[in-house]
């Protein structure tokens, strides 16, 4: 086992590309096991379970976007800010669509504590500062930017875009538009108006 230099870290890795090539759900020890010439036995060393390989698979790719996140939003803010979020995760899940697909895999509440969900929550505020929420509102705002954005990537990869004019470019850029005009012009919260 050792000649192959298994690890929890190069295991998570070669998942996360794998990922990429035939799909997350159909990441697996024993397939990830052919990949380094190894039994699957040997895999469970250094993860638990499919499960819990999957979920590093997920808390790498959460890493990595959010890295990609934080470059892509400094020195932004406004429509400007927002564009640049949906941009960094509809570029990453094109790039990666298996890694894009494990973070939307659903992790126990002390996994995604630890995880980079919360700084993708905090980054996606702090573009939302720009249009002066109060909360709940803000809350409501991070839920339609989330729904919208992975709505779209999904449907986006599935090809639901691919034969049909205008283009997804297009739709993209107008959705950021309308994004933009929502959130500048959000709704008073019922029950709270003069």
């Amino acid at each position: 086992m050792s000649r192959v230099g298994l690890t929890a870290d190069r295991l998570a890795r070669a998942g996360a590309e794998l990922a990429d090539e035939i799909g997350f759900d159909n990441v697996t020890p024993s397939e990830l096991a052919r990949r380094f010439g190894v039994k699957v036995a040997s895999l469970y060393s250094h993860v638990r379970s499919a499960h819990d390989l999957r979920v590093r698979v997920a808390l790498l790719a959460l890493d990595e976007l959010a890295d990609l996140v934080a470059a892509g939003l400094a020195g932004r803010s406004g429509r400007d800010a927002l564009e640049a979020l949906g941009d960094v995760y509809r570029d990453y899940a094109r790039s990666h669509p298996g890694r894009y697909a494990a973070t939307r895999l659903p992790l126990d509440h002390e996994t995604a504590a630890r995880s980079a969900g919360p700084r993708h929550a905090a980054m996606t505020r702090a573009v939302l500062r720009a249009y002066h929420l109060s909360e709940p509102d803000e809350t409501h705002a991070v839920r339609l930017l989330g729904s919208t954005f992975h709505g779209f990537i999904a449907l986006e990869l599935a090809g639901g875009f691919s034969h049909s004019s205008p283009g997804a470019r297009e739709s993209w850029a107008r959705i950021l538009d309308v994004l933009d005009f929502s959130l500048t012009h959000w709704p008073p919260t019922p029950g709270n108006t003069p």
